[in-house]
């Protein structure tokens, strides 16, 4: 278990080199909808590479400038950021989107809204402090991705207005989930 929490962060670079592989030779021609909900998750898969592994600092910056802490590696260390990214980023993504392609489209929905979401605080970041690790695949793919994914779903009608508020909600939730975390669990143990 030490080794993965060490290490999963640098397989996310061939992860996502093989899924847009796969993507783009196996489902893009077949379902387009479908496409674009697992497309979101090299996007994220590459989004953590850069915040974890090139040029990473991700915790250092987080417990630095964001939680204050005088120390980079507490009170987020790589444990919690195992904890935090594996259930979402490798489990529930991936749950949705094969739910999304067995069952509904609207399942997997909510991986775009929270891939906006999620980037969006990256820009806001970036606004009060200046470059953090994620703010570039945030920026450049993460948000254009997610936008595009959402307008191709309402233009051409795929998911009902209720499925993409549940979506936005649903994006909304871990989103607050994470920052609560942050700020109600992990600052107040900063001495």
């Amino acid at each position: 278990m030490k080794w993965l929490i060490e290490n999963w962060s640098k397989s996310t670079i061939f992860l996502a080199l093989y899924m847009f592989i796969l993507l783009f030779c196996y489902v893009l021609q077949e379902d387009v909808p479908l496409f674009l909900i697992w497309l979101q998750i090299p996007i994220y898969f590459l989004h953590q590479f850069e915040e974890y592994v090139l040029p990473g600092g991700f915790m250092l910056h987080f417990n630095k400038k964001v939680l204050g802490s005088s120390d980079g590696e507490y009170p987020l260390n790589k444990k919690a950021s195992f904890w935090i990214n594996i259930p979402i980023i490798f489990i529930a993504f991936p749950l949705s989107a094969i739910l999304s392609g067995f069952v509904d489209y609207s399942i997997g929905i909510w991986i775009a809204y929270f891939s906006i979401i999620n980037a969006l605080s990256h820009v806001g970041m970036f606004i009060k402090q200046k470059y953090n690790p994620g703010f570039i695949v945030s920026l450049f793919l993460n948000i254009p991705v997610g936008v595009f994914t959402i307008y191709y779903f309402i233009s051409n009608d795929i998911i009902s207005w209720g499925s993409h508020l549940i979506g936005l909600l649903i994006g909304i939730l871990v989103q607050v989930s994470l920052m609560i975390y942050g700020f109600k669990f992990l600052k107040p143990k900063i001495k």
